[in-house]
């Protein structure tokens, strides 16, 4: 059973979700709460497998709760989806960088909203294919978000390296299989390596890190 916990603000939005998540068999609603400081002190309380948390609520935002979830080492197994309306890239880049699992619109359709559940709860990530993968490819051609590489990057295989560039594009293991022309398990191995030395968290914190890395598909 996954323990799913929601935090938003509109009275709707979260009735809907309830809904939602009442009606699948391997899915538990374990609390709601209408404001970020509420939804911190209820994962706090709950320790859900998953939170469905609303970018922008009052007392605090949904960045700063999830960046305070993402710090706790109490709250290590938790795992966050962001839910925004706004189809802004700031919003999507922010959420990943403070520790977001997965990234999906309240306006998308519901088998979407339960995969990216199912996916992060096991341990995976999703990220809207509506959105995330313009935003990625918008991030990686710029300059703006490129820091310094991160520890670890120096370590990877060039083969490594090249499978986490095409990480940051957005896709998928079989997609990065074919244009590698290599197997899909094969990939899996070099993602898996590379989030070792990376010591990223999750996918979703791999892009993220090819991106500050500049790491780019040649």
């Amino acid at each position: 059973m996954i323990r799913v916990a929601v935090v938003d603000d509109q009275p709707l939005v979260r009735m809907g979700l309830r809904a939602l998540l009442e009606t699948e068999e391997d899915t538990e609603l374990v609390g709601e709460a209408a404001d970020g400081r509420a939804g911190l002190a209820l994962v706090r309380a709950t320790l859900p497998d998953v939170v469905l948390m609303d970018v922008r609520m009052p007392e605090l935002d949904g960045l700063e709760a999830l960046r305070l979830i993402a710090a706790d080492p109490a709250l290590a197994g938790v795992r966050v989806i962001v839910l925004t309306t706004f189809e802004l890239d700031e919003y999507v880049f922010a959420a990943l960088t403070a520790g977001a699992s997965g990234f999906v619109l309240k306006d998308g359709e519901p088998a979407e909203l339960l995969r990216a559940v199912r996916v992060v709860a096991e341990g995976g990530s999703l990220l809207s294919p509506t959105v995330t993968r313009r935003v990625i490819e918008h991030f990686a051609a710029g300059p703006a978000r490129r820091t310094a590489p991160r520890a670890g990057v120096a370590d990877l295989t060039e083969r490594e390296r090249e499978v986490v560039a095409w990480v940051a594009t957005g896709r998928s293991n079989d997609e990065i299989a074919a244009a590698l022309v290599v197997s899909p398990a094969t990939v899996r191995t070099h993602v898996s390596r590379a989030m070792l030395k990376l010591r990223a968290r999750d996918r979703a914190q791999l892009v993220v890190f090819a991106i500050e890395s500049g790491l780019q598909v040649d």
